[in-house]
């Protein structure tokens, strides 16, 4: 007897339906799986005999083929326990056939009979309903991540027995036996906003300057790097970003929760990302654990960043390759991952902000504390190539905290991320209204056609620009960035042209090129 039940897997980070099809005859006693798989997902077919025999099912001694469609993609990675089980099941007339109509089954067996947690679950469920299906069927741990897609019934099972039951039991009694799970996705996000921030731009002591160019970065979502000694508060300010960046959008979280789905990273019963996320990695962290890929292609740490910060500290201690691997994701917002099978696409729109000291010791230009030849800084800077140092907006030195802003204490506390977060949500609303219409969300992200349109300059600053240009040896990219800086500066200070005190901040934190940038290798 055949039977037809419809699953769903991903592929990179897009889902796709894919039907499990099982015929049970009569013959030679086997089990037998086709459809373009990998060995891993072939191993299923052990798992669901073991599972079935021990959740009260009878296998017959008959012939069991399995084909997954469609053959055309590569199944790798992929969970069809439970689809498989449930076919199998409906083949031998223990579940009903016509319950399987406009339902999708998704979920990994225990040899018990256990349903258990799967990877991808959020974009398989958007698939399901945008393809027109009534329900779901998945693991319970992934029920509440399932039940953020509205307009379809998402059912979460621990058993192979429970599936069975539901399935079998009238339409007008499956939801009393099972509830169908409900998130209320708006509580989520004012749960998020209530919860108390331990982190605070009022604990860091002075640093003025690296506060101002903080806020800066976060309204117009601009790349930042802090250079500066040991003990400046690079790391502090970087940790505190997220506190003066806008809450995530109900759009962008669920950009971000899907990532983290594909990944594996979303907790047990979390439902979705609320928060901006905020990724740190070491410098011996691998090419495949930063851009992405693998044997079965799974997002990287610059993918899990999405919407949000990518932190890297002691960025000289990262390779050069590691670095340069960075350059077309900042520049594109996504990342490429080529393999002979397929091109798989990630989202990496994050904002980088990097932490580096200036010498190896990390003192220098301070001659009573640096011991540093030239060559040494020069090698040690020249981990960092020019091109990645052109894609940053804004770099600016932290100098050293002066003995009486560390004296003060709390005595007087700076200024609160609160506060902070007031004036960049103001700037990224001037922002909205400024891009409506557009595929624009924020300054940093105009092309030069759209710089020409958004940063018209008077003749006076356009003449300051130009001897900046001339004077500075600037690259045309550094020229554009000046130009968006200065635009988000100018909507900070509300004003709707770009003065030349906008500008001369802006080119401000241009000065680092000039200091620094000699000394790399290039």
């Amino acid at each position: 007897m055949f039977s037809s039940v419809t699953s769903g897997a991903v592929s990179g980070i897009i889902s796709y339906l894919m039907q499990v099809e099982v015929d049970v005859s009569d013959g030679l006693p086997g089990f037998n799986m086709v459809g373009f798989m990998s060995s891993e997902v072939r191993e299923a077919g052990d798992r669901v005999k073991v599972a079935l025999r021990n959740a009260g099912s009878r296998v017959p001694p008959a012939k069991i083929t399995v084909n997954l469609s469609p053959v055309g993609i590569r199944k790798a990675g992929v969970v069809i326990d439970l689809p498989v089980a449930v076919g199998i099941m409906a083949s031998m007339g223990e579940i009903h056939a016509e319950s399987l109509e406009k339902t999708m089954i998704l979920g990994e067996l225990g040899l018990d009979g256990e349903v258990k947690a799967v990877k991808g679950v959020l974009p398989i469920v958007k698939k399901a309903r945008e393809e027109g299906y009534k329900r779901v069927i998945l693991p319970k741990s992934n029920a509440r991540e399932g039940a953020v897609v509205s307009g379809i019934k998402v059912i979460g099972v621990t058993s192979l027995q429970e599936t069975a039951l539901y399935l079998n039991a009238d339409e007008g009694e499956k939801d009393l036996l099972i509830p169908p799970s409900y998130v209320d996705v708006q509580k989520l996000f004012e749960e998020a906003e209530k919860m108390d921030e331990t982190l605070d731009f009022a604990d860091i002591n002075g640093q003025a300057g690296l506060k101002r160019a903080a806020e800066i970065a976060a309204a117009g979502f601009h790349h930042l790097l802090l250079i500066g000694p040991p003990g400046a508060g690079k790391s502090m300010v970087a940790k505190r970003m997220p506190t003066i960046m806008p809450p995530l959008s109900l759009e962008e979280s669920l950009e971000v929760s899907t990532i983290y789905s594909v990944a594996g990273m979303l907790g047990e019963n979390e439902a979705l990302v609320t928060k901006r996320p905020f990724v740190s990695t070491h410098h011996l962290v691998t090419d495949t654990a930063l851009v992405g890929g693998g044997t079965v292609p799974r997002p990287g740490i610059i993918s899990l960043a999405h919407r949000g910060v990518l932190f890297l500290d002691e960025m000289p201690e990262f390779s050069r390759t590691k670095l340069d691997m960075l350059r077309q994701p900042l520049e594109d917002r996504k990342v490429h991952i080529v393999r002979n099978r397929g091109t798989y696409t990630y989202p990496a729109d994050f904002q980088l902000i990097g932490a580096l000291n200036p010498c190896p010791c990390g003192y220098y230009p301070d001659r009573n504390k640096c011991r540093c030849t030239p060559n040494e800084i020069k090698r040690y800077l020249g981990h960092i190539s020019g091109p990645v140092f052109d894609r940053v907006d804004i770099c600016v030195e932290a100098p050293k905290v002066d003995i009486a802003d560390l004296a003060a204490g709390s005595r007087h506390a700076g200024e609160s991320s609160r506060s902070i977060r007031e004036r960049v949500l103001r700037a990224r609303e001037v922002q909205k209204k400024r891009f409506e219409g557009t595929a624009l969300k924020f300054n940093s992200e105009m092309t030069p056609r759209d710089i020409e349109i958004y940063c018209r300059l008077s003749p006076r600053e356009e003449s300051y620009l130009e001897n900046v240009f001339c004077n500075m040896d600037l690259s045309a990219r550094a020229y554009h960035k000046i130009l968006r800086v200065a635009r988000t500066i100018a909507d900070i200070d509300g004003s709707e042209d770009i003065r030349l005190i906008h500008l001369s901040e802006a080119v401000s934190y241009r000065i680092t090129d000039g200091q620094y940038c000699f000394q790399r290798e290039e």
